[in-house]
């Protein structure tokens, strides 16, 4: 699943505003959203990444994607950078 792609990326940045800023600025090349999250919070952020053709993957769970980011709090958006 995509816990593990996020476990192996090397560089990744982690919410909603870092990841706007990657896909903004061309360094994104994955994107990963939780489905729990409030879509107010991301259906900016997909929208952006269908924009500049970043794949989008979903994952069911904010605590879980926060956890494989090694963070403490759940993650609504991730981008893995190239």
């Amino acid at each position: 699943m995509s816990y593990e792609k996020v476990l192996q990326a090397k560089r990744i940045v982690i919410g909603t505003k870092q990841t706007v800023k990657a896909l903004k600025d061309g360094t994104a090349s994955e994107l990963i959203i939780a489905s729990d999250a409030d879509t107010k919070v991301t259906a900016a952020v997909v929208k952006l990444a269908q924009d500049v053709n970043v794949p989008i993957i979903h994952v069911d769970s904010m605590k879980k994607l926060g956890k494989a980011c090694g963070i403490e709090v759940g993650a609504s958006t991730v981008a893995i950078i190239r």
